[in-house]
């Protein structure tokens, strides 16, 4: 009587154990990735603030110990006197203003051909087939190779430094406008006309907006590259311009007032890159 009982009990058993194990890999399943939390803002900074700190330090330090050569690496507090002097009895606002100037009209004007070039290339397929070869090879031309023959032509003036600051960016937006252009819906385009709508209503209201994503998104690269132009221009000839400083301090070994132009220049980009970021985020919006 006892086996048979066993042996009753037994199956039973085993036809509970499936089922448990069954649920097991439901609740693993359900288990949550681990996430990493993200910082406060306030924390991130900190941190930032601290990395400068304890770089600056070891700067400072392996200077004053000779581990590395103050010479021609300079250190931050002569760094420091030397910004301070700049500003006091240099032309740093000349400088700053110039860069900035030949930086600003070299991506409004380079952006705005670009783009309109790009978009000119929608009225006509056989237009854009011609035109398009062309735009490839200037993109692979190195540009900066023809500064030298821009300043002969342009002067050592502004108009130079725009024209290297244009040509920089005035291929990257009319390639990127173009690709916005292949991008437009050919069944809406259909549409539009089944409508009755013209070719002129077409690009304003269908081809139009479809490329504003696209020329908004090179705005953050076109105004680095705008930058590089101004400051290769500046390097190659003028008579002001961070670029010029640097190479001026370059030629008689002013380490301190390289790395203060240096310096200047990047915190020039960085204001002139967040406030595109800020445009491209308000445009977005709307």
């Amino acid at each position: 009587m006892s086996l048979a009982y066993v042996s009753n009990s037994q199956p039973s058993r085993a036809r509970h154990a499936p089922a448990n194990s069954a649920h097991a890999p439901d609740k693993r399943a359900r288990r949550r990735l681990p996430v990493a939390r993200a910082w406060p803002h306030a924390v991130v900074g900190l941190a930032q603030i601290a990395l400068l700190a304890g770089l600056v330090f070891l700067w400072e330090y392996a200077a004053e110990v000779r581990a590395i050569d103050p010479f021609f690496w300079s250190r931050p507090s002569a760094i420091w006197m030397t910004l301070l002097t700049f500003f006091a009895e240099g032309n740093a606002l000349v400088d700053i203003g110039y860069t900035f100037r030949s930086t600003i009209m070299g991506f409004v004007i380079g952006t705005l051909i670009g783009a309109l070039l790009g978009l000119s290339m929608w009225w006509s397929r056989n237009y854009a087939m011609i035109l398009q070869p062309y735009i490839i090879c200037l993109e692979s031309i190195p540009k900066l190779a023809l500064a030298p023959l821009i300043i002969l032509v342009f002067g050592m003036g502004l108009a130079s430094k725009v024209a290297i600051a244009t040509a920089l960016t005035l291929v990257v937006s009319a390639l990127t406008t173009y690709s916005g252009v292949q991008s437009v819906d050919k069944d809406q385009e259909r549409l539009f006309y089944s409508l009755g709508a013209s070719r002129w209503q077409v690009f304003t209201k269908l081809v139009a907006p479809t490329c504003v994503p696209w020329i908004i998104s090179i705005l953050r690269v076109n105004i680095g590259l705008a930058l590089t132009g101004s400051i290769v221009g500046e390097f190659v000839a003028s008579q002001h311009g961070l670029g010029r400083t640097i190479l001026y301090a370059s030629s008689t070994y002013e380490i301190s007032l390289v790395w203060v132009a240096v310096l200047v220049l990047s915190v020039l980009s960085i204001i002139m890159y967040v406030s595109v970021s800020w445009l491209e985020s308000v445009l977005k919006r709307n």
